[in-house]
């Protein structure tokens, strides 16, 4: 835990109490302060009060007693409109904040040049946040993670000079970190995503900008042009100390005259510009040819992103890490779920569990994955614009299989593009008749892919419950095919022990 030492004596109002919103709580008791808490869920409220904490509904409390709201990142700070705690704080001149600025707040005060990278983008932010973790974990160093992934950022271990806090940040969690400033900042892409919780692309783009802005280093993906932008202010205000740009070749351009890090053909390459032709300049540091974990061009700019924290991070704390360690530890990444997680193989069947991809542009890295034989299992609540930006992409697909909300929108942008598909309604029966269609194909190696391009609410809790359900699907039917005699007891042992 992180006990919040710098609000000591101070009282607090809290709203939101899930799983940051109790850790916050805990790190404010534990460092002097005195929260008040209070969520409209009444499951939420007596587990605080069997805690221990203090609730009080907070419309009939005295909000001038209050040094700051503190907010959970779930609850609407502007869009579709303020939350009521948030207009109760704005009359009382309260600021808002959350989690992320408690901390940072608390690392200024006790440690603060402690290592604290922080990772942001609309997509790909989870899995380079791990493999940073994952690369300095294997060079032996003290290693936090947490925030947006896994652990609330207050019940990591206290900043300290040598320990590496390494944080992923949602654009919730940042716009509720007014100072956010990072050691180290990474910026990956910026592709329209909540817009119903920010307002507009340019108040998303400016949320997620903070985080490299304030930013020691700033390490800035440049493969789309809300980033560039980012990319061209940053260098024209920080000079010789300009931000390392992360790319692929087509960009190089921008890199001339700088150290940058790309990626082309599975390749991570380090480039040192300056001269007329920057590719001339450019080595290759790593292969990640052969990493399941690491399949597609997206994971690509992930791990040449990490590559480059992770070498600004050891030089920065003064840690020898050579290229070719940190090249070791990408290849022992065991990835993580729901993100491109190979779960089994079926005969030469791979069953592919991307469930986290919950739009359209998070879809489309699955599928360029892949040239051919792809079973797509998608659908759930549909976002904006569904999945007409994949269209050119379809031909890749083999048939898809629709489940829930979004069925009949999706069923008529692939009916337009003359796409095999049918409307399964379920994700048990979508995996049957894919799996079923896949091992028929003739295909040297089939993909079933559930890669939804949709939020799971309409069927599911959460992304991480549709892709547990699909896991034990598949492991299921990878043990009804053992015992049925299709598949071998040393395929068994490939797919990682998958039918158990």
């Amino acid at each position: 835990m992180t006990p919040v030492t710098c609000m000591r004596g101070k009282r607090l109002a809290l709203f939101g109490l899930g799983g940051s919103g109790l850790a916050t709580a805990r790190a404010l008791v534990a460092g002097g302060a005195v929260p008040i808490c209070w969520d409209d869920a009444p499951a939420s409220l007596e587990e605080a009060r069997r805690e221990g904490f203090t609730v009080e509904d907070l419309r009939e409390s005295d909000w001038r007693q209050f040094a700051a709201l503190v907010l959970a990142p779930g609850v609407p700070l502007t869009h579709p409109k303020p939350h009521w705690t948030v207009e109760l704080a704005k009359a009382a001149a309260v600021e808002v904040i959350g989690d992320i600025e408690l901390f940072g707040r608390e690392r200024r005060s006790i440690a603060p040049g402690s290592p604290f990278i922080a990772v942001t983008g609309t997509n790909g932010k989870s899995t380079t946040t791990a493999l940073i973790a994952h690369i300095l974990r294997e060079a032996r160093c003290d290693v936090q993670m947490g925030g947006n992934i896994g652990t609330p950022i207050l019940a990591l271990e206290l900043p300290a000079p040598n320990r590496f806090h390494v944080i992923e940040c949602s654009s919730f969690q940042i716009d509720l970190a007014p100072s956010l400033a990072p050691s180290i900042g990474v910026l990956l892409n910026i592709t329209p995503d909540h817009l119903d919780r920010h307002g507009t692309m340019e108040n998303y783009s400016a949320i997620k900008e903070r985080l490299v802005d304030a930013a020691d280093i700033a390490v800035v993906g440049i493969d789309d042009a809300k980033c560039v932008a980012v990319f061209d202010r940053l260098r024209r205000r920080m000079g010789h100390e300009s931000p390392m740009p992360v790319g692929r070749l087509v960009h190089e351009g921008l890199m001339s005259g700088l150290v940058g890090f790309a990626y082309a053909d599975a390749q991570i390459l380090e480039i040192h510009g300056g001269g007329t032709d920057p590719k001339s300049a450019a080595r290759s540091v790593a292969s990640l040819a052969n990493i399941p974990s690491l399949r597609g061009e997206h994971n690509a700019q992930n791990a040449a992103a990490a590559f480059a924290v992770v070498c600004c991070a050891a030089f920065k704390a003064g840690i020898s890490l050579s290229n070719s360690a940190i090249a070791a530890s990408i290849k022992t990444f065991p990835g993580l779920p729901h993100r491109m997680e190979e779960v089994g193989r079926s005969g030469s069947v791979i069953f592919i569990n991307d469930s986290k991809a919950t739009n359209a542009d998070s879809t489309e890295k699955a599928l360029l994955s892949f040239e051919s034989g792809i079973f797509w299992i998608l659908g759930g609540k549909s976002k904006e614009g569904g999945i007409e930006p994949l269209r050119p992409l379809l031909g890749r697909v083999e048939k898809a299989y629709l489940i829930g909300a979004a069925s009949e929108e999706f069923a008529a942008t692939l009916s337009s593009g003359k796409i095999a598909h049918e409307s399964c309604g379920t994700l048990e029966l979508a995996l049957s008749h894919a799996a079923r269609d896949a091992a028929a194909s003739g295909a040297e190696e089939p993909v079933v892919l559930l890669s939804p391009a949709c939020a799971s609410y309409d069927q599911f809790k959460n992304f991480e419950e549709r892709g547990d359900r699909f896991r034990d699907l598949v492991h299921a039917l990878i043990s009804q095919a053992q015992a049925a005699g299709r598949i071998s007891p040393a395929l068994r042992e490939r797919t990682g022990g998958a039918a158990r």
